[in-house]
């Protein structure tokens, strides 16, 4: 039988897809942030419907490519639960820095929820789930 997986193992999952996702997005490489996600990722964001895929991952992050130059990620406040082996389940906050490319910047931080998977080539996103914070609840 496997060893539990322990919150350190979590947290270090965490920061790598946090290194990568950042490493591609400071240029904003739409398909160096798809290679983030698994083949069959199901991934929910800032624009309407899911995007389910690699195909579809990447197509969503090229609908952005004339507005961002350089984007920021910080995965913030997040609590780690181990799914099964070499999966964890991280729910907080997304803290985001967009510079645009007509000049300008601007800061967001959104509520975040994503499971990780460690494939061959490392941990990857299997479902993205990013969203604002509602002021008031939605009843």
């Amino acid at each position: 039988m496997a060893e539990p997986m322990t919150p350190n193992e979590g947290e270090t999952a965490l920061r790598a897809v946090e290194r990568d996702w950042n490493a591609a997005a400071v240029r904003w490489d739409c398909a160096g942030l798809a290679a983030l996600y698994t083949e069959d990722a199901v991934f929910y964001g800032g624009r309407v419907g899911h995007s389910v895929g690699w195909e579809a991952i990447r197509a969503y992050f090229e609908s952005y490519a004339a507005l961002f130059t350089s984007v920021r990620l910080a995965l913030v406040e997040q609590e780690l639960r181990a799914l099964g082996p070499d999966c964890w389940l991280a729910q907080g906050y997304a803290a985001f820095g967009f510079e645009f490319a007509g000049g300008g910047s601007s800061q967001a931080k959104l509520r975040s929820t994503l499971v990780l998977v460690k494939r061959a080539e490392g941990w990857r996103i299997l479902q993205h789930h990013f969203s604002a914070t509602p002021e008031v609840p939605s009843i």
